[in-house]
Order: C-alpha cells, then sequence, then structure tokens
C-alpha cells in the first residue's frame, strides 16, 4: 500500500517472520497487487491468512521505518510489546508534508521540468502555477471518493487549461512550455520502476499488473490533456508548429540544468513523502543524472535512449553505496533523482500528432516515431534504476544472510524463541501469530491437544507490515488483550 516492490515486501515478511521464530520452511508467502496470502503449516497443521489490499499510495518513510525496525527487531531482541508500540508509532506518524507544501513542491517539479525543457523563468513560474492547481484538484477529486483516473484527467484537464490561458499574458518568451510540463506531476516513476523490478525479479503477475495500471495512469493524463486541447487548443495551429520545431538540444549552461533538476527531483521527493534530511541528497542524485544525460546525448552524441539509460545507471550505481550512509532503501534515493529525465517533449509530440491527424502521409509515422523514443527513454530509466540494485542486492544478501543467521542464533541462546507447552510447531505459530503486531482480531478455540483457530488479521497501513492482535493466546486458551 506504499508502493514497494515485491521483492521487498517479501523480504521484510520473511525477516519479521524470523524475529517472532517463525520457521522459514513451514512458511510461505504469495503476493499479488490487491491480495497478501501467508500461510504457515506443517505435516498436522496449516494456518492462513487472506488480507486484501484496499490502496495505493507512495510513502517512502513508511517503506524505509519498516525495513530499518525489522532489523532492530532481531538486533536489540524486542520484545512483541516493544514491537507492536513502534510499529503502531510508524502507523500513526504524520507525513513529512502537508497536503498544500506536498502541492507546491508538485508545482515546482513541474516548473523544472518546463526550464529543463528549454524555457525561461516567467514560463517555469506559470507551469508550477498551473500544476499546484491541478495537483490540489486531483487531491480533492480523490477525496471526495471519485474513480483515481477520473481524478487524473480531471486534473490534467484543469492543468492544461490553466497553461493554456497563461499564453495570453505575453509576459514570457517560451509561452507554450508550460503546456509541455504542467501535468506531468501525474507521471507514474514508481509504478513502471517497480513494474521492471518485478518483472526481473520473476514476479510476473504483480508486474504486469502494475504495468496495466501505470498505462492506465497515462491514459488518462493524455485524456483530460486531449480534452483540454480540443476544448481550447486546437484551433490554434502555432502549437502544433512549436511543438514539432521545440528544439531538444540544450541551449542554457549546465549550472542552469542542475539548477531545474535538482528542484525537480525535490518536488517529487515531496510527493513521495521522502524524509527532509534526504531532500538535498535527492537533488544530488537528480543532477548527476540529467549532467550525466546530457552529456551521453549530446557531448558523446550517443543519443537520448542510451544517454537517459546511462544517467539512470550512475544515479543507481551510486545509490548502491549511498543507502548505507543514509539508512534508506534504494528506491528511496533513486526514483525521485531519475524523473527529471522523463521525455515530456516526445510524449507531447506524439500525443499531438495524433490528435492533430488530417489524412497527410507521413502523419503516423510522426506521432509513432515520437510515441516509441519516448517508450523507450522510460523503459530504459526504469532498467537503469533496476537493473544495478537488483545484482548489488543479490551480491548483498548474502552478508545480509549471514548476519540475519548469527542474530538468530543469538535470539535461540538467550531463550527467546522457547515457548512452554507449545505441543508442536503449528502451536508454536498460531502461538506467535496471535501475538503478531498489528490492528487486527483473532478468535481461538478452546485448546482439545492441539490449537485450532481461526485468524482474521486486518492489513497495517504498509502490505508488508505485520499485524497486532487484539486477543492474546496462552497453551491452555485465549483472552482479550489487556
Amino acid at each position: 500500500e506504499s508502493a514497494a516492490d515485491t521483492n521487498r515486501i517479501v523480504r521484510n515478511m520473511n525477516r519479521v517472520a524470523a524475529y517472532l521464530g517463525l520457521p522459514e520452511e513451514n512458511l510461505h508467502i504469495d503476493v499479488t497487487y490487491t491480495m497478501l496470502v501467508v500461510n504457515l503449516s506443517d505435516e498436522s497443521h496449516s494456518y492462513s491468512k487472506f488480507q486484501k489490499c484496499e490502496k495505493h499510495g507512495i510513502n517512502m518513510t513508511a517503506i524505509s521505518e519498516i525495513s530499518k525496525l525489522s532489523w532492530r527487531a532481531i538486533e536489540e531482541d524486542y520484545s512483541l510489546d516493544r514491537y507492536e508500540e513502534e510499529l503502531e508509532k510508524i502507523k500513526n506518524k504524520k507525513r513529512n508534508y502537508t497536503p498544500y507544501l506536498v502541492a507546491i513542491g508538485a508545482g515546482f517539479a513541474c516548473g523544472g521540468f518546463c526550464k529543463l525543457f528549454g524555457s525561461d523563468w516567467v514560463a517555469f513560474l506559470f507551469a508550477s502555477i498551473a500544476a499546484f492547481a491541478g495537483f490540489r484538484v486531483r487531491a480533492r477529486c480523490i477525496e471526495f471518493g471519485i474513480n483515481l483516473y477520473m481524478s487524473i484527467t480531471i486534473a490534467a484537464l484543469v492543468s492544461t487549461c490553466l497553461a493554456y490561458i497563461t499564453t495570453f499574458t505575453g509576459l514570457s518568451g517560451t509561452p507554450y512550455h508550460p503546456l509541455l510540463a504542467c501535468a506531468l506531476f501525474i507521471v507514474p516513476g514508481v509504478p513502471i520502476i517497480n513494474f521492471v523490478d518485478d518483472m526481473i525479479d520473476n514476479y510476473i503477475q504483480v508486474g504486469i499488473v502494475r504495468a496495466v495500471n501505470t498505462v492506465l495512469m497515462v491514459c488518462a493524463m493524455a485524456f483530460g490533456i486531449v480534452m483540454a486541447m480540443r476544448l481550447l487548443a486546437m484551433e490554434d495551429v502555432v502549437i502544433d508548429k512549436k511543438f514539432s520545431e521545440l528544439s531538444m538540444v540544450p541551449h542554457d549552461p549546465y549550472y542552469i540544468y542542475a539548477i531545474a533538476a535538482a528542484i525537480s527531483a525535490m518536488g517529487f521527493s515531496m510527493i513521495f513523502n521522502i524524509q527532509r534530511r534526504l531532500l538535498w541528497v535527492v537533488a544530488v542524485g537528480g543532477i548527476l543524472a540529467v549532467c550525466t544525460r546530457n552529456f551521453v546525448n549530446f557531448e558523446l552524441g550517443l543519443g537520448p535512449v542510451i544517454g537517459s539509460f546511462m544517467g539512470a545507471m550512475v544515479v543507481s550505481l551510486v545509490a548502491v553505496k549511498a543507502v548505507h550512509w543514509f539508512h534508506v532503501p534504494n528506491h528511496v534515493l533513486t526514483i525521485p533523482s531519475v524523473i527529471p529525465m522523463i521525455p515530456g517533449v516526445l510524449m507531447y509530440r506524439a500525443l499531438v500528432a495524433l490528435i492533430n491527424m488530417h489524412g497527410v502521409v507521413g502523419e503516423v509515422t510522426v506521432a509513432v516515431s515520437n510515441g516509441i523514443n519516448a517508450s523507450l527513454i522510460i523503459l530504459c530509466i526504469a532498467l537503469g534504476v533496476a537493473v544495478p540494485n537488483i545484482f548489488a542486492r543479490r551480491y548483498i544478501a548474502k552478508d545480509r544472510q549471514r548476519f540475519l543467521k548469527e542474530e538468530l542464533q543469538k535470539r535461540r541462546e538467550s531463550g527467546m524463541f522457547d515457548i512452554k507447552g507449545a505441543v508442536s510447531i503449528a502451536e508454536a505459530a498460531l502461538f506467535r501469530l496471535c501475538l503478531f503486531p498489528y490492528a487486527a482480531e483473532t478468535g481461538c478455540c478452546e485448546r482439545t491437544g492441539a490449537f485450532t483457530a481461526t485468524i482474521r488479521l486486518a492489513a497495517s497501513s504498509l502490505l508488508l507490515s505485520p499485524f497486532r492482535a487484539v486477543w492474546r493466546c496462552v497453551p491452555d486458551g485465549c483472552r482479550p488483550a489487556e
């Protein structure tokens, strides 16, 4: 529910199960996009839990805190009560930024995009204002219970309409650039990178669903933009000419692009609820990604696809080491850093070419060419982020697994896994599950030589989080928690 990739969900759940003393060979976890299934079984007993995932947001701070908590619980021999207390703090923790501050960040993120596309600073301000309004409209639509994709469409419509209105002010020398950037706060950067991660990690089903969700979000955004264009701008042939002739070659000094990339990366960090202390780190990552892309693309002449891939890969490689400096998951640093490389110019060229066809030979070729190039760049950005992280994770996993085994052995020697009166692994597992932290209800039958139970557990704010019991189970039966 906080946009963790599937591999991270499974790793965290296995780590928490190890903390609780649940045998890994008896634990079975299956993750889908809307359902989490956990089964604990031995030769005599089997306990299963199906938990529906009700919503899908992005909360990088929660993902980071859950991961660190699972390690601390093992290293510091947390009692179950203490673990429950710490998990409750994560659940109730307020977001790092207020809704209007996030909207301001989203606005400046799109303003940064506008500057990266070659606008002046007045157009930067216009794009920021239009994006701020669209972001708040989307938030209000979701609060009113409007469908997510319809909310995206409405937000894109409002942002584009406002950006078009600013073209009549005459204050900017690049009046049409805000149209390119005003709705890019909707770009589903996290879902598409998670999709690539899941496919490479062989979580095919979840990866496909994430990909479909990404496509639907992009289509909803495009539909809103098309509606605005049809309502306001399609009779203005200058727009089509401006978009098709807009140069993609940098004509500002590198430091200008560095400033714009830093602003955009920090803006998306606020949308993703990244810790304040990491904003400057993400800003440096954005500068590194954009400057690397421009150098490979224009100085070496290898093109935007290879340039974007190299920019994302450089950031991901640096993040492999940086995660140990700042103690956060890799995606917390990499995803907002690479989003400023999104090819907004190509996306809008393809969109305008599609909605402005008149049966002239070559129109389809232009639209398809721009669309394919934009798709390849986005895919290469996702691959550049995912591939180094996956290989590094597999290299580091051996050391972490060895460390985990050592810590668990210390806990066994200290008697942390002993459960007096338990007559089987299943009884011990049920006993642990009844004490599994996070908002839950557990009903247990009276003991008749072995535990039988019906367990109903409510999910935490994170799909990868454990649960808290409202009932406490002991070898002689169950009673409500005090």
